[in-house]
């Protein structure tokens, strides 16, 4: 290529163009580098030129004292040689060499800490006008601020996605959450390479870097304790040190914790005071406090994500317990006191409307006498959650002004990564497995009654109902999942930077979102948006950096159009109006026919004067909303949100969805010491015939202990000796045990132990015979009256040789096998059959060579 003056252009890189914000400028487009005394050149594919000011030919023109600042639109950060003569002997007076010097972000880059909350609507903490107490949030927005207008995705994986990236969830592939991924780029749930995450861009400037709490953001097919790696937290995620669980949810008394890519157990028994939250923030504490010690001039970014107040819904009974009585009156009396606290806070305008309550919402006076306790103890547990949250967020801030850090540290609490969850169905649920697979009908009135007093505790696993969660959006309609609406979209935010930030206790209400957050961390630590990571071009970021309001309540809107998308649920905002449909109904599962996409019945709001969404003005102004579902389209075929999509069970199935599957097929074979392996990682044995087979070596004192579990409490099996003897335990919903014990020991030595479980078939979650053998001679029979039909649970594992977790059974007299589990072969469907009932060694050479 040759400029006009005869100048040979040569293209150092190719790289995506930065695109102006706005909602019509296409994405993507691409240009070359080329030399220019002063100006980079770039020529796009579509001919147009565009100049910009070129940092690197720039700094050519400054003085030779200059030319040896760090560049950091490349990272990592190319090493510099020192220039100049070399001399023959150290000790020549001339041998001079440049000092060692450590990288570091630029002077005056701050501490940062986000926090982001899970499954916490606009109207739940005290600190937005909630009935729930968060002190610790609130003195921070009283020397910092309340952002009332950012938003989120309405659903968790998405959210994290976006705001770790400063890109929209569709164009980082996590269109849904990672367990429903399809092959489409928009849903696919793989992070592309050329949108680094900005704890990967802080740590190659010199920020050390640790993430505590939830991640979900891992493909499921990558769960496994053999990775890859990649998308893990300290994978390529950018985070030197990471404390926590890979999922949705965990079960804060027996979570499934990692250490780096590690597993670990906790250190403490739920009877000794577990709880996860305390933990991950005991470890939280323990980090910044000998990142500081060792790296006093280093600042550092962590990332502090609970899995609170995401389901199930576990918290000590004394937190609980400070909310007794309080929720008697329901959720409808609920919202009116939460809405006028609002208004007293400032946190909504004083003009704004109370939202009505959905019809498909049942009125709290049409509850009856029986549930009413029951769904008041719900919300008692919920409140006393986010508030034991808010007080271990409380203990770690205290550690940062310990260290005399706080002021210099910018904190973001970010109060839910969706609104309030609507997916514990219209009347709560004790086990939440119960309702999301399907047998909502088992727990009855009577049922819900007689355990009031073990929700919240270890052996529930329980969610409140959807009145409760709606009454926690206030003053909003709908809820998570409800990308359409501000009630899955809208929450509450505080900033604290007191080092930096001059306005104290004030509110902010310019237009946000998540994307926003990483663009802001980066100007404000003097940080550019790097051109290429790791080697690779990077795209733009998409979000708009909020600094500009930190001291300035006035300041015009930078963020002027945003689209939303979640399962069909779709909206956008622009300038202040928005254009929303609502696709399905988040409490409706199961095989819900769904209207056609372009039957769905689109609403118009303007939001300059109706805050709340409160008045659909579609009808009086068409030609608006005509103008936004347009506007909608180009930005949905901007970000890879197209082809749309609400299918169910098929997007469940990994076949039809089209993404991987670590393990298929009808046999599988593991070995002692494998764990916290997911479902997703162990062949499926629901719904069908199956057999486990074990070669187990017994001690001389006897067989006792796990051979193979999987699942916990919710629900699962576990193939196990008691007293010498095999048993069998298959755990329904934690609702009924069947047992099946053999009628003699296990002899000490090398034998094996086989379970074979013959399906009744006729359908999903049928019963089933059980018969159990011990080097191929029956030993034991029963039956199992019936199976849970999908997933065991959203965290429990599949163990050999122990189980981690929740048990399965209490029956267990040690978890651990006192032997040695050489192997366990699971074989399903006719795979599962076998004369003998004992597995030759060339059937495990058989099954070992089949699965390379």
């Amino acid at each position: 290529m040759q400029a006009a003056g005869g100048e040979i252009l040569r293209p150092l890189a190719f790289l995506p163009c930065r695109a102006a914000a706005g909602p019509m400028v296409r994405d993507g487009p691409w240009f070359m580098w080329t030399p220019s005394p002063s100006l980079l050149t770039m020529t796009r594919m579509d001919g147009a030129f565009v100049e910009i000011l070129s940092e690197e030919l720039a700094m050519a023109k400054r003085d030779t004292s200059k030319r040896a600042a760090i560049s950091r639109t490349v990272l990592p950060i190319p090493d510099r040689s020192p220039v100049g003569p070399t001399t023959f002997d150290a000790k020549d007076p001339d041998t001079k060499f440049p000092p060692i010097e450590q990288l570091r972000p630029p002077a005056g880059a701050p501490n940062v800490l986000i926090v982001l909350i899970d499954d916490v609507g606009f109207g739940a903490s005290s600190a937005f006008g909630g009935p729930c107490q968060t002190p610790n949030l609130e003195q921070l927005a009283s020397q910092g601020l309340k952002y009332n207008r950012m938003h989120t995705t309405a659903l968790c994986s998405p959210t994290r996605q976006a705001m770790l990236t400063g890109r929209n969830h569709h164009s980082v592939g996590m269109g849904g959450i990672t367990e429903i991924a399809t092959s489409a780029p928009g849903y696919n749930s793989v992070r592309p390479n050329t949108c680094a995450p900005l704890a990967e861009i802080l740590k190659l400037n010199g920020y050390s870097t640790a993430q505590f709490g939830k991640c979900h953001e891992v493909p499921v097919w990558e769960t496994s304790p053999m990775g890859p790696f990649n998308a893990w937290p300290t994978g390529g995620g950018g985070f030197e040190y990471f404390y926590g669980f890979i999922g949705g949810e965990t079960n804060q008394y027996f979570p499934a914790i990692y250490e780096g890519t590690t597993p670990v157990e906790p250190e403490k028994t739920p009877e000794e005071g577990y709880h996860f939250t305390d933990d991950m923030t005991t470890k939280a504490i323990r980090w910044v406090r000998q990142q500081k010690s060792l790296m006093p001039d280093k600042p550092f970014f962590i990332y502090f994500a609970p899995g609170a107040t995401h389901a199930p819904h576990h918290v000590p009974k004394v937190w609980a317990d400070k909310y007794k009585g309080k929720f008697d009156k329901g959720w409808d009396a609920q919202r009116e006191e939460t809405f006028a606290r609002q208004k007293t806070l400032g946190v909504i305008p004083k003009d704004c409307e109370l939202t009505a309550r959905n019809e498909g919402i049942p009125a709290w006076n049409t509850i009856s006498a029986q549930m009413k306790p029951v769904l008041a103890r719900q919300m008692e547990i919920y409140a006393g959650f986010l508030e034991h949250t808010d007080h271990h967020i409380g203990r770690l801030v205290d550690s940062l002004k310990d260290l005399d850090i706080l002021d210099d540290t910018l904190i973001y609490v970010v109060i839910g990564d969706n609104g309030a969850s609507a997916e514990g169905s219209l009347q709560g649920t004790f086990n939440e497995m119960v309702t999301l697979t399907g047998f909502a009908h088992l727990e009855t009135p009577e049922f819900m009654s007689s355990r009031i007093d073990k929700f919240g505790g270890p052996e529930a696993y329980n969610h409140y109902a959807v009145g409760w969660a709606h009454a926690m959006d206030t003053p909003y309609q709908w809820t998570k999942q409800v990308a359409s609406h501000f009630g899955g979209t809208r929450n509450g935010t505080i900033v604290h930077w007191p080092g930096a930030i001059k306005a104290r206790g004030q509110v902010r209400s310019q237009f946000h979102h998540v994307i926003d957050v990483a663009p802001t961390i980066l100007e404000v630590a003097g940080i550019p948006e790097p051109l290429s990571v790791n080697g690779v071009a990077q795209k733009p970021i998409e979000g708009v950096s909020m600094a500009y309001s930190f001291d300035d309540a006035n300041a015009p809107d930078r963020h002027e159009t945003q689209y939303f998308e979640m399962f069909g649920n779709r909206g956008i905002y622009h300038k202040g109006w928005t254009a929303v449909t609502k696709h399905r109904t988040p409490w409706e599962t199961g095989m819900i026919k769904l209207a056609a996409f372009d039957d769905d019945v689109w609403e118009l709001y303007d939001t300059t004067k109706d805050w709340s969404q409160a008045h659909d003005l579609a009808k009086k102004h068409p030609d608006k909303l005509h103008h936004l579902q347009r506007l909608w389209m180009l930005e949905a075929s901007r970000y890879q949100v197209l082809p749309l999509d609400d299918r169910g069970m098929e997007r469940a199935n990994p076949e039809l969805a089209g993404r991987p599957q670590l393990v298929s097929g009808n046999r599988q074979l593991l070995f002692g010491g494998m764990g916290r392996l997911t479902e997703s990682s162990v062949v499926n044995t629901k719904n069908k015939s199956h057999a486990i087979t074990a070669e187990v070596v017994v001690p001389t004192s006897g067989a006792e202990g796990v051979i193979l579990a999987i699942g916990g409490r919710t629900g699962g099996f576990s193939l196990y000796a008691k007293g010498g003897k095999p048993k069998f335990c298959y755990n329904f919903y934690g609702l009924d045990y069947y047992y099946v014990e053999g009628e003699s020991a296990i002899p000490a030595g090398t034998h094996q132990v086989r379970m074979e479980f013959t399906y009744d078939g006729g359908g999903l979650a049928k019963g089933g015979h059980v018969a159990l053998f011990v080097d191929g001679k029956k030993v034991g029979e029963g039956r199992v009256e019936q199976t849970e039909p999908g997933v065991f649970s959203a965290d429990e594992t599949c163990d050999i040789g122990n189980e981690a977790g929740s048990p399965v059974t209490d029956d267990y007299s040690t978890r651990k096998f006192t032997g040695e589990v050489n192997w366990v072969e699971i074989d399903v469907d006719k795979d599962a059959l076998d004369n003998d009932h004992l597995l030759a060694p060339e059937e495990l050479l058989r099954v070992a060579m089949a699965i390379q």
